[in-house]
């Protein structure tokens, strides 16, 4: 049996109910997490973990342990595009291998200033890492293999149903709070009666209808293909449309095809799977199939709310993605990221129940966006058709390679060259934010430019003993003092911060001054620009209206930033 009451119940054991627990647990705050599957994901799912999600693995203390995850360390994770893997590549982006981007990240500046660059690895691998530093945590209680069959929010708590799959045995347990990150189906939102917004049922050439995926053992694929290995292939001819991912670096693969008008995925054998596989390398190859079944792309969803009373939604029960640029996942831990301290704090009763209503306003915002810059790479890639002679040994088929090799560089360099989404997502008019007047850069998915006006990222830079700039931040509040007199100046939000119960580290860093252009930025604990000015004076209305507290303290006034 599981335990009969806790402050959190996650319904859901994937990236986005995983990562709330680590966050949870690391805040000492109990958690009991149910996913009826037997555990985390065997197929390999999405592959790509963007730099910002790199950044709360290492905030959390095991971004090394992820990145020595899935491919061999050396291996390139380049994206090749081929008339078929075995035959005419097209074009080809390069990325750094794992080893290479441990080595080049302290080299960057400008856009690609980060603690962490992206890592490509099967999101199989991650969840398993995710569960295995959950389960270190005191207070959280990971039970896979036990599903939610319904709830009822009582105004001062949630009670929660529950039923082990193996043997139907039933139990209730009672919640502070329900988070429901239990996927597109989620029963959690059914029952809020909350819908999806948006657009589904896109149609385009590729990567828009009717997928059909195939997670595949291929030991003689590199030593088939011609080209240097890579760690998305992407095929490109009329006969059959794919891309593929490496998952190991060796032989294991997964596979994703459009499924042509008259091919119905009940009917499809593991002979015919293992057909479609074969037609993009384009050579005979032995496949053997792992798992293999179909999904829908062409969505382009986000809910119309994110939370209803004591319940809350993050990850796909949310926000629906066409897999282009790797947002859904990455999207989804920063729904938990977000959601955890602002648990943490309400339950502490360091923060008042009002904190939680920024959640849907700061994430829904993020969510939209996110998935239009998707649907804007599903475009780009779907929408463009191979010519019918593309495949031709031949002046004609020649020349149409070079076009289609052309276009395809672009549109990698498009789709997975993007700091902007990546760093460039931001809170403004959120009530969590104290805003100081400036305008952040426009937002744009190629290029991020730093900036410290409140409601982004911190700016990053490297400090001279080789430290990131984050490796300084508390792991709950921070106050950042880039004044060459301002430690002494501090004290008022050190005060303030004794008195509520906040844990504040205060940092003083003066080469970080021309970044922030300002004496002090106070940091959320999910790493956010919360606050910045050049006096501490406002400390005490500053807590009071980024904790929702502006009402019941007496003393607040509205907060603001001062810019000099």
């Amino acid at each position: 049996m599981l335990p009969s009451q806790t402050s959190v119940l996650i319904a859901g054991g994937g990236p986005c109910g995983l990562m709330l627990a680590n966050e949870l647990g690391r805040r000492g705050i109990q958690a009991i997490l149910v996913d009826e599957k037997s555990s985390t994901a065997f197929n390999p799912q999405a592959n790509a973990t963007q730099a910002r999600t790199m950044e709360h693995f290492r905030r959390l203390g095991f971004a090394d342990a992820i990145r020595h995850l899935g491919l061999p360390g050396n291996f390139p994770t380049d994206i090749a595009y081929s008339t078929r893997y075995a035959a005419h590549e097209l074009a080809r982006f390069k990325l750094p291998s794992a080893q290479e981007a441990v080595e080049k990240i302290h080299s960057l500046s400008g856009s690609w200033s980060a603690a962490e660059l992206p890592h490509r690895v099967s999101q199989k691998f991650v969840e398993a890492e995710l569960r295995r530093q959950a389960e270190k945590l005191p207070g959280i209680s990971i039970n896979y293999g036990w599903r939610m069959t319904g709830f009822r929010d009582l105004g001062n708590a949630v009670s929660v149903d529950v039923e082990c799959v193996a043997d139907g045995t039933r139990q209730t347990i009672e919640a502070a709070y329900l988070v429901g990150a239990d996927g597109p189906r989620s029963l959690v939102r059914e029952r809020l009666g909350l819908r999806y917004g948006g657009e589904t049922g896109i149609a385009r050439d590729f990567m828009g209808g009717r997928m059909y995926a195939i997670y595949a053992r291929v030991p003689d694929f590199y030593r088939t293909v011609p080209h240097p290995p890579a760690w998305m292939n992407v095929c490109f001819n009329p006969e059959r449309r794919a891309f593929m991912a490496t998952v190991d670096g060796k032989s294991e693969f997964a596979f994703h095809t459009q499924l042509k008008p008259h091919e119905r995925e009940e009917d499809i054998t593991d002979q015919q799977a293992r057909e479609m596989f074969q037609a993009a390398v384009g050579v005979p190859v032995e496949v053997e199939i792992l798992s293999r079944g179909s999904w829908t792309a062409g969505h382009s969803l986000v809910a119309e709310h994110f939370q209803k009373g004591r319940v809350f939604l993050g990850g796909d029960a949310v926000h629906l993605f066409t897999p282009t640029g790797g947002l859904g996942y990455n999207t989804a831990v920063e729904d938990a990221v977000n959601l955890g301290w602002k648990l943490a704090a309400v339950i502490k009763g360091i923060a008042a129940p009002q904190l939680l209503d920024t959640y849907e306003a700061e994430r829904r915002p993020l969510g939209l966006r996110n998935t239009a810059y998707a649907r804007q790479f599903a475009d780009s890639l779907g929408l463009f058709k191979p010519a019918g002679n593309i495949e031709e040994d031949s002046p004609e088929g020649a020349a149409e390679r070079e076009k289609a090799g052309a276009y395809l560089a672009a549109h990698g360099r498009a789709e997975f060259n993007i700091p902007g989404v990546t760093f460039g997502g931001r809170y403004d008019g959120s009530p969590a934010i104290v805003p100081d007047g400036t305008t952040p850069p426009p937002d744009a998915a190629n290029e991020y430019i730093p900036t410290a006006t409140p409601g982004g990222r911190p700016p990053h830079m490297w400090l001279g003993d080789g430290r990131s700039l984050y490796d300084m931040f508390g792991f709950e509040w921070t106050l950042l003092c880039t004044g060459p007199d301002a430690g002494p100046g501090s004290q008022a939000f050190i005060d303030e911060a004794g008195r509520r119960g906040i844990e504040l580290k205060v940092v003083h860093v003066p080469q970080a001054h021309q970044l922030y252009e300002a004496d002090y930025a106070l940091i959320r604990p999910d790493q956010i620009v919360a606050w910045r000015g050049d006096s501490c004076s406002p400390a005490q209305q500053v807590f009071s209206q980024i904790l929702g507290m502006a009402n019941t303290d007496s003393q607040a006034a509205p907060a603001q930033g001062t810019i000099a």
